[in-house]
């Protein structure tokens, strides 16, 4: 035997006099009470129908809250017919589980926790970044966020966090000392805006999938917003050849700007390696192949990608030079071939953040090298490496095709983002018939 009600727990008074509602479930003579976060006074409560009494003078609320009761017990009808589909002999706490579980099914915001708790614990930190920076964004966007269903994320809706992105704002920032300061936000370029939508669009996409969100309100797809048409192009970050020279050029510099020129070149040379990858490199990663001693490695963000393929680089004296100069800096620790992570025994995820705060310094030694070497009409950045690279090779008339896989791209429409339409010089040439 097993019945729901909706009753005043008479045996707790609360200190305003009510009684707490609660569902109570019943099964096999034994009985479960779970609280649903209303209370009543006796005269308030219909004994005959369990529910407010329809008097606005008693209740004003009673039209809403007896709403609510309802889909609570339909909710806890759903969640018993859900166990007798699947023949399960279910007990009072499987019951209460499934009942407060099925509270959040459908909001935005536990669905979006769960899938970055699901990336950290899979070691996808990068990732969980990524959706942990949109939910922040739209916690800045929506104050109700923490209430709002699938249902609710529609055209409509999107249309509204996209023109908040292009607005400026200003943001409250609290220091560890307590203190607060207004910051002026600048409004979020395309690119950003693709950024968050994209990761928005694909917790839709998973939330369908799980069968927590309808598509009946999806707003992406045809006829609805449109993420691709955010897309802007970006700045060619490359360095022009006579500051690639001085980069190379062995001349003094400070300790701390030889570190970051060293990294640089090591990362141009290893056709463009980002130095995410370079800090997890080992000694396991030197592999003697047929034609000498290559650096094998999969690239850090799609290595557990079932087309994830190895990239073999040629240990060349340049690059031997190179690690040989960063080791009369410092030894690197644990096996790994350059000395980048300076501790032992990290987590995945404090591994992540270690990792990041030294592409911070480094990229700060690389603003001083700049300054250093009289670079200043570009932002020397780890990154720019690797469109140097690109670069390089193309002005010396190597086929896109050929570059496009020493960049480990899976197109062509992905390289030439990295790289001019054309040669300056062969337009300088053509327009010379105007």
């Amino acid at each position: 035997m097993k019945y729901i009600s909706i009753i005043p727990y008479k045996s707790t008074t609360l200190k305003n006099g009510d009684h707490p509602i609660v569902l109570r479930i019943t099964k096999d003579r034994a009985r479960k009470y779970i609280s649903l976060n209303l209370s009543t006074t006796l005269n308030q409560w219909n004994e005959e129908f369990s529910q407010f009494k329809k008097d606005k003078r008693l209740n004003p609320d009673h039209e809403k809250n007896n709403a609510f009761l309802y889909s609570q017990v339909l909710k806890a009808k759903d969640v018993i017919d859900d166990f007798d589909r699947s023949k399960i002999d279910w007990t009072l706490n499987q019951f209460e589980t499934a009942f407060l579980h099925r509270s959040k099914k459908g909001k935005v915001k536990p669905f979006f926790e769960n899938h970055i708790h699901v990336l950290k614990e899979t070691d996808h930190n990068g990732n969980a970044r990524c959706y942990e920076s949109t939910l922040v964004m739209l916690e800045i966007f929506d104050k109700k966020l923490d209430q709002r269903v699938f249902s609710e994320i529609d055209i409509k809706y999107i249309r509204a966090f996209d023109i908040f992105l292009q607005t400026p704002r200003e943001t409250i920032c609290t220091s560890v000392k307590g203190n607060t300061r207004a910051v002026q936000r600048k409004a979020c370029c395309g690119n950003t805006r693709k950024y968050y939508m994209k990761a928005l669009r694909s917790i839709l996409n998973m939330a369908i999938e799980a069968k927590e969100a309808s598509r009946s309100t999806y707003p992406f797809g045809r006829g609805g917003f449109e993420v691709a048409k955010l897309e802007e192009e970006t700045e060619k970050r490359y360095l022009p050849s006579h500051y690639l020279i001085k980069i190379k050029s062995d001349v003094e510099l400070k300790k701390t700007s030889q570190y970051a020129r060293r990294l640089f070149l090591f990362s141009y040379f290893c056709y463009g390696m980002s130095f995410v990858d370079m800090a997890h490199l080992s000694q396991g990663n030197i592999k003697r192949l047929e034609d000498g001693q290559y650096i094998v490695y999969k690239r850090h963000k799609t290595r557990n990608s079932k087309k994830a393929k190895a990239i073999s680089i040629k240990l060349t004296d340049d690059i031997q030079t190179l690690i040989s100069e960063l080791y009369t800096e410092s030894q690197p620790v644990e096996g790994y071939l350059l000395p980048i992570i300076s501790r032992k025994g990290l987590s995945a995820q404090e591994l992540f953040k270690h990792i990041n705060n030294k592409l911070v310094i480094l990229n700060k030694y690389l603003e001083q090298l700049a300054q250093e070497l009289g670079i200043h009409d570009i932002n020397l950045t780890s990154y720019v490496s690797r469109h140097t690279m690109a670069m390089t090779l193309q002005n010396n008339n190597i086929p896109r095709e050929v570059i496009s896989q020493i960049l480990n791209h899976k197109d062509l429409a992905t390289t030439n983002t990295y790289l001019d339409s054309f040669n300056s010089k062969v337009i300088d040439e053509a327009v010379k018939v105007l």
